[in-house]
């Protein structure tokens, strides 16, 4: 299916006002990454289009069953998958399909109709990286409710603003979240204690790149740890005291070990650092 932009705006309200096609299918088709404007394949609801753009709908390729994001390992029971920065992991009051949930079940579901998908683990919107999700609710329970045993790794890396003064340290916080959902560091016995381990990999003239591990998984743990250093994750504007024009968070989950009672052993997830970090820090 083809047609011309004849007017400007987004790209999913053009479509639904233009085509004979409920808005979920719409939606279907750039979830699964069938539609493209001007030769490039996109999945934003959002995308602007102008007049003269030329819009291409696949629609042989949505029971492809195909994410806009990378599977990193699929089996009868789990699906670990590589969480693009921006996406919800799951749904809030303001935003109900536009998530990680929702992608993956319609992928799924576009396979077997019968099929479920629960989150085990979150990361934040603006985090991207490694999230797990269980295919019944078996695995779900089991993962969750020993989550913390069966973990062994949860390794990030992040670019921060300019040099830390100690290249390797171990940042030990109680947290505490107030009423507008900020976390803040507060004294021992106040908050919950957070262990936020890190070292410098690589810096230039205006950043680090730093690799995290941590010990605790509490809410937005790394990012207050950065920020109470004065040293705050690029594109960090709830957290950072530096404001910059990055159009995403620099705070990446890549790689994670986990005891995988399937198989009865552990099993490792990596992904490669994303090129934004990269280029980030190859500018002088």
């Amino acid at each position: 299916m083809k047609l011309v932009v004849k007017t400007e705006g987004e790209l999913l309200d053009y479509l639904y006002n233009n085509l004979d096609m409920p808005k979920k299918r719409i939606k279907q088709y750039l979830t699964h990454g069938a539609i493209y404007v001007n030769n490039n394949k996109t999945t934003k609801y959002n995308y602007k289009v102008v007049p003269g753009m030329r819009i291409v709908i696949d629609t042989d390729s949505k029971g492809k069953a195909e994410l806009p994001f990378d599977i990193l390992f699929e089996d009868d029971h789990i699906i670990v998958v590589n969480k693009p920065s921006g996406l919800l992991t799951i749904a809030t009051e303001k935003e109900k399909e536009k998530t990680l949930y929702h992608i993956v079940r319609e992928y799924l579901v576009s396979k077997n109709k019968n099929a479920k998908v629960f989150i085990v683990h979150r990361l934040d919107k603006d985090t991207s990286g490694i999230v797990v999700l269980a295919k019944d609710m078996k695995t779900k329970n089991r993962l969750q409710e020993n989550w913390n045993e069966y973990v062994s790794l949860r390794e990030y890396t992040a670019v921060v603003h300019g040099h830390l003064k100690n290249k390797e340290d171990r940042i030990v916080e109680y947290l505490k979240e107030n009423k507008i959902n900020l976390v803040y560091a507060v004294k021992n016995g106040e908050g919950k204690e957070a262990i936020t381990n890190y070292k410098v990999l690589k810096e230039n003239s205006n950043y680090s790149l730093v690799s995290i591990t941590i010990e605790t998984g509490r809410k937005n743990q790394i990012r207050v740890a950065f920020n109470n250093l004065k040293h705050p994750i690029v594109g960090d504007n709830k957290y950072g005291n530096v404001k910059d024009d990055k159009n995403r968070l620099y705070l990446h989950a890549n790689r994670l070990k986990m005891y995988y009672p399937e198989i009865k052993k552990d099993i490792l997830f990596e992904t490669s650092i994303p090129s934004e970090f990269k280029k980030l820090m190859n500018k002088e």
